[in-house]
């Protein structure tokens, strides 16, 4: 988006020879720059320090992240390498206050969100677990000794955070989440399993929500060493392949009665954590079909079929222009959104309707991209395949397509279309 920053973009290696079977005409790594994506010139509302905040995270991922990452996707294996580094940008913990966390404006928070998805979405991921939902449930929902014990060293990155929400059998019907919590003298003993929680493998700690005693969903921090608890990395993915996913298995966990967040009452009380983070991932899907509009763009100036340059091709312009015509409509709008978040004025209906838009329209950008580089389009050196294939764990997390309409749709109508009726009438 920043029409004035050339001078960091990575060098595109161009190797051209003559007729014949040699070296590709386009070396990878074809790495887009930013000059001309903001059309509408919106860096140019950011602060300076806004602006030198998003270049020195763009700079981290084109020359930290993306000239590594590869290797770790194909392996489905995580870069803890990059997990140091990640912390000298002093951006963990996004908009919370105070504990070691920058404090972020929501504005502010997008645009870093959106340059670490537009590196790579698997580190966005990580990012946005650790920061968007396991540091906000304790800075939301934590007492003040809680938030003082846990935070710092987790805006440090010193210690990892994971959320565990989601389980085997329940994912958007997860209010009914089965998982137990039992009181038992100055401790809770956690019973049940948790599936597709990011991080979980090798996080110091994690988040678990359970039903007590009452019948009301808490949030109890599990500490890494916990007898009882187990987490099995879910192998065989194709999207987020760096994310270390996992099945976890709670047996007698035996948590500190502490370790409760103190004001967590009910569900409703999660979805607090849930809209924060389901804007994060809005700005994510943005980053996303940025990368591919640049890959896109830079690839076409340089690929030449009969005789000419692919991008001058009416139906290549056609297709950049559709992409640019997204990408701008897709950043007004999530500026504006992070505004109202700015100003209190956000509702968990708005947050919905962008997550929704953005994911279904990065993935189609992502899907021109690929055919737009031809057969280079599905090689990992060319990056364009690897935000394919991520987006659609994008488009699933934080509530799929579907979830998000009838979120909206609800808000709109005022009739709630998420639990079928029967024929009977019964649900």
């Amino acid at each position: 988006m920043n029409a004035q920053r050339q001078d960091t973009m990575m060098p595109v290696d161009v190797t051209t020879v003559g007729p014949g079977n040699g070296h590709p005409v386009v070396q990878p790594p074809v790495l887009g720059g930013p000059e001309n994506t903001d059309y509408y010139l919106l860096n140019d509302l950011l602060t300076d320090e806004q602006q030198a905040l998003r270049q020195k995270v763009r700079d981290f991922m084109d020359h930290e992240v993306t000239p590594i990452i590869n290797p770790y996707w194909e392996r489905a294996e995580f870069p803890h390498e990059l997990v140091p580094k990640l912390a000298q940008l002093g951006i963990a913990g996004f908009q919370i206050p105070g504990y070691g966390s920058p404090g972020m404006s929501n504005v502010t928070a997008g645009v870093v969100i959106m340059e670490l998805a537009r590196g790579d979405l698997s580190m966005s991921t990580f990012m946005g677990v650790h920061s968007a939902l396991a540091m906000m449930s304790i800075a939301l929902l934590g007492s003040e000794e809680q938030k003082e014990r846990f935070l710092p060293q987790m805006a440090r990155l010193e210690k990892i955070g994971a959320f565990g929400l989601t389980e085997p059998a329940h994912g958007t019907d997860v209010v009914k989440l089965e998982t137990t919590a039992h009181r038992d003298g100055d401790s809770y003993v956690l019973n049940g399993h948790k599936r597709w929680i990011g991080n979980a493998t090798f996080a110091d700690y994690v988040i678990i929500w359970a039903r007590g005693d009452d019948g009301h969903v808490g949030g109890y921090v599990v500490e890494k060493g916990s007898p009882g608890f187990e987490a099995e990395v879910i192998t065989g993915k194709t999207a987020l392949r760096c994310v270390q996913n996992a099945q976890i298995s709670l047996t007698d966990v035996r948590v500190p009665a502490q370790n409760r967040l103190a004001n967590v009452n009910t569900f409703r009380d999660t979805e607090k954590v849930l809209l924060a983070s389901r804007f994060c991932v809005a700005w994510e899907a943005i980053g996303a079909a940025i990368a591919g509009y640049e890959t896109a763009l830079a690839y076409a100036k340089q690929r030449k079929q009969f005789g000419v340059p692919l991008a001058a091709f009416q139906l290549v312009q056609y297709r950049l222009a559709r992409m640019l015509a997204d990408i701008t409509d897709m950043v007004c709008m999530q500026y504006r959104l992070s505004q109202l978040m700015d100003e209190g004025k956000y509702s968990m209906p708005r947050v919905a309707l962008a997550k929704m838009h953005y994911t279904e329209r990065a993935s189609a950008i992502l899907s021109d991209a690929r055919d737009m580089l031809g057969g280079n389009g599905i090689l990992l050196d060319y990056h364009v395949a690897r935000h394919l294939c991520d987006i659609e764990a994008i488009d699933t997390y934080e509530g799929t397509d579907t979830v998000q309409a009838l979120i909206v749709g609800r808000d709109i109508t005022g009739y709630n279309a998420f639990v079928p009726m029967a024929p009977n009438g019964h649900h």
